[in-house]
């Protein structure tokens, strides 16, 4: 019997098994985590949370000094975020295409049960929803659909009256005025994106540099450790760069196997990802990982991992094609945490200015629950420097079942950070209660 039959039909029977969320040792952060030999098994550990969301009323859990309500909630599948000018925010409700994953049959069928188990693969909706806080009490009143008929859009971007945005297979733009609430031109096609064949990581994640000349986007492995060949992986494993002006897509940094959030360090204007890192060598490899990326890094995927360790499972077809200095990553956050929302703290907070807010979305494939909550990596004069703090948590219920899974993170203008949860189909905003930012809809704590 295949082995992800195997694999799957345990998942399904007993992946609830468990309640503990795992309490990762500290060693597995920061800049030097401790790296423990790699596991290889038969059966790999196969275990994510069951997805059956928060309810009507309930909440995750707010770090101290904070608040958390529902923004928004009746969305479908919101992966991802992003606040514009005016302070209206987009949302992209999307899941994975039909096709990707590389599975078909019998195997296909259950590649798909087990995703419907964790809440995902359902089909994608394709749209963007406009969200507005109109009395600014840090509830959306107003929710309106902006766009239809994508393909599982993600990323998003706006820039000089477009609104640009990556489907999985595809960069397009719109021409949008900031307010408006629908929008009828059809979209201008400006780059084919990596997809199918396979599409295994189908997300693109999308942002723009400051001065308006380049869009960067992130697109992640079309395999776990290149099993499928070098040929299905062009232009993937990398933070692609589209240049406005010329049209030229090319690629910036590669050898990263799944980098999802993009976001500019405020103080530095310095990119900095976070990265999916490759599964199947045990509980404690390889770590998800944080890091700045510069023009023609390369970080090591498939052969190598946190430097120069070498992957046992990778052939040496991929060392002939590769053999560049590999970048150590800045820093771990945990392996198989999911490590998929990245945001920077950019506004006033006497202990979170600054730091990297982390959507954490969570594990399978760890013996015990890793991830499922929102972390800040505290940085200090534009590196990371310290331990991770959880701001929001409570996403794993006591019977080992998720109520919820963040994905997406963006942090707001007025200091509030919003947590799309594609779960529970809520969008959180989570605000500071102590230190009294205006008007995020909570009375201020005293001090």
């Amino acid at each position: 019997m295949h082995k992800f039959l195997i694999m799957s039909i345990v998942c399904i029977a007993g992946c609830a098994s468990t309640t503990v969320v795992d309490e990762m040792s500290p060693r597995e952060y920061g800049s030097t985590p401790e790296l423990v030999a790699p596991e290889q098994r038969v059966l790999p550990v196969v275990r994510p949370a069951k997805a059956v969301g928060f309810g009507a009323a309930g909440m995750p859990v707010a770090a101290a000094g904070w608040r958390v309500n529902r923004f928004a909630e009746n969305l479908q599948h919101p992966r991802w975020m992003l606040e514009l000018p005016n302070g209206d925010v987009l949302v992209a409700e999307t899941d994975s295409p039909e096709g990707s994953g590389g599975f078909s049959g019998l195997q296909g069928a259950l590649a798909k049960a087990v995703m419907r188990y964790a809440g995902s693969g359902l089909g994608s909706p394709d749209r963007i929803v406009l969200l507005r806080d109109q009395n600014g009490d840090g509830r959306a009143d107003l929710q309106k659909v902006l766009l239809t008929d994508l393909h599982s859009p993600f990323g998003m971007a706006f820039l000089n009256g477009y609104l640009y945005i990556a489907n999985t297979d595809s960069l397009v733009r719109f021409p949008y005025d900031l307010g408006s609430e629908s929008i009828d031109a059809p979209a201008e096609i400006l780059a084919p994106l990596p997809a199918l064949p396979l599409n295994h990581h189908w997300t693109k994640s999308l942002v723009a540099d400051s001065a308006g000349k380049f869009l960067y986007i992130g697109v992640g492995s079309n395999s776990n450790v290149g099993e499928n060949g070098i040929a299905v992986e062009y232009q993937r494993a990398a933070i692609l760069r589209y240049e406005l002006e010329t049209q030229v897509l090319d690629v910036f940094a590669d050898g990263l196997r799944n980098p999802v959030g993009l976001a500019w360090h405020p103080d530095t204007d310095i990119l900095w990802t976070v990265v999916n890192e490759r599964d199947e060598l045990g509980d404690q490899l390889v770590p998800d990982y944080l890091t700045a990326v510069n023009l023609g890094d390369f970080f090591g995927w498939p052969a190598w991992y946190m430097g120069q360790r070498r992957d046992p499972r990778v052939g040496d077809e991929w060392l002939a094609h590769r053999s560049e200095v590999v970048q150590i990553p800045d820093y771990a956050v945990g392996a198989h945490t999911a490590s998929l929302g990245l945001d920077f703290y950019d506004q006033p907070h006497p202990t979170l200015k600054g730091a990297a807010i982390i959507g954490q979305h969570g594990s399978w494939n760890r013996s015990q629950y890793a991830g499922y909550q929102v972390i800040a990596v505290p940085f200090v004069d534009g590196q990371p420097a310290g331990a991770p703090e959880t701001v929001l948590s409570g996403f794993i219920g006591e019977s080992g079942q998720a109520l919820g899974r963040p994905v997406g993170v963006d942090v707001l203008s007025d200091g509030a950070i919003l947590v799309a949860d594609d779960v529970a189909n809520v969008i959180w905003r989570l605000a500071p209660s102590v230190g009294c930012l205006d008007n995020v809809g909570f009375e201020c704590d005293s001090q």
